[in-house]
């Protein structure tokens, strides 16, 4: 694979990357990377492994290896050592008012010929009665999970 981006690490950089790997409090995707930094300086006493050498040595691949290089060239040294941020952020169907519905419907009688609700049922009555347009039933689930709410 083409080395495109350069990794040239401080002697501060190599002595805090050693520290992390050897203090081993750090999460296991953290210290991955920070010794994929590590073999990947290319500074003047660095190592430069190559791609493959480093995907063989930790059982990584060459585009997990690619993207940390890439990310220490691009957006520094620690973002290289964290995970990416999601790019997006959704926002949440119900609101306030709506999941007042939901908690109230959920804590209902079941509709006729139904021994309890089910996720579906509630996501069906919730667009029925107009209190949303459109609604998963994963939302549904999720909504009264975070209310500890249980339709067993």
């Amino acid at each position: 694979m083409n080395q495109k981006y350069v990794v040239k690490l401080t002697d501060e950089q190599i002595k805090h990357l050693e520290k992390l790997i050897t203090s081993g409090t750090s999460p296991a995707r953290m210290l991955t990377r920070a010794r994929i930094l590590l073999k990947s300086d290319q500074s003047e006493n660095g190592p430069n492994w190559s791609y493959e050498k480093i995907a063989e040595a930790f059982d990584v691949s060459e585009m997990l290896i690619r993207d940390v290089r890439k990310r220490f060239a691009e957006a520094g040294f620690e973002a290289a050592l964290q995970r990416k941020k999601p790019d997006r952020e959704y926002e949440h169907s119900l609101d306030g008012e709506a999941e007042a519905h939901l908690i109230a419907l959920a804590c209902s009688q079941p509709p006729e010929g139904q021994k309890r609700w089910t996720l579906r049922l509630l996501k069906r009555a919730m667009q029925e009665r107009m209190y949303v347009q459109t609604v998963s039933h994963e939302t549904i689930r999720t909504t009264l999970k975070k209310r500890r709410l249980s339709l067993g």
